[in-house]
């Protein structure tokens, strides 16, 4: 699912906002900040899996945004420039910190509900997300970064591709590589795990 989901009328003000930015106005681009702001701090939180480096990740990319709002093709998605920047500054960071931590939808993470969870629940989703991330260490940061555009943020194989500089063919390799390594990682530790999981009304795991 896309980070943004937006009416026409909102798509509309975006793009005021946008050309209002290019032109030089700032709150125009307060404004874009307000709009982004959760789905750039979720994928560098992801990315780097803490909290105050994500924050000031999320700074990073608004301010390289702002400085590179010239460049900016308009018949290009905005939201997917942005996120793009956010990758490749994670990615950055990743090289430099050799941090491989974040979290991925394809395997037993659990989307919360609009009601409140049983506490047991609660405990089972954390205990799932803690596993991820531990068998998450050994991907390399533009893997990472890929599994997160492709499974968390919907991008396409194209989309991906533009945005981590890569080819197509190369997005979809990198993709199933990571897929079944984790996949079969999961099951080598904690097989009696995903048993349980295949019955759970409240994950979908996709092996």
């Amino acid at each position: 699912m896309r980070p943004i989901v937006q009416d026409e009328h909102s798509n509309e003000q975006e793009l005021q906002y946008i050309r209002q930015a290019i032109a030089g106005d700032a709150e125009a681009f307060v404004q874009l900040i307000e709009i982004y702001q959760r789905s750039v701090y979720n994928l560098c939180y992801r990315m780097l899996g803490n909290a105050e480096d994500a924050e000031d990740a999320s700074q990073e990319t608004f301010f390289r945004a702002f400085r590179s709002l010239r460049k900016y093709d308009q018949q290009r998605s905005f939201a997917t420039w942005l996120l793009a920047i956010a990758a490749h500054y994670c990615i950055d960071q990743i090289r430099k910190r050799k941090m491989t931590v974040f979290s991925l939808e394809d395997l037993p993470i659990v989307e919360f509900a609009d009601h409140e969870p049983l506490p047991e629940v609660t405990i089972s989703r954390r205990e799932d997300q803690q596993r991820v991330q531990q068998l998450l260490k050994t991907l390399a940061e533009t893997d990472r970064a890929a599994v997160i555009l492709y499974y968390w943020y919907d991008f396409s194989y194209e989309e991906i591709a533009q945005s981590l500089s890569l080819t197509v063919s190369a997005v979809k390799s990198r993709l199933h590589r990571a897929r079944r390594a984790l996949a079969e990682s999961w099951l080598e530790k904690y097989p009696t795990t995903f048993r349980e999981v295949e019955r759970k009304g409240y994950e979908s795991p996709v092996f």
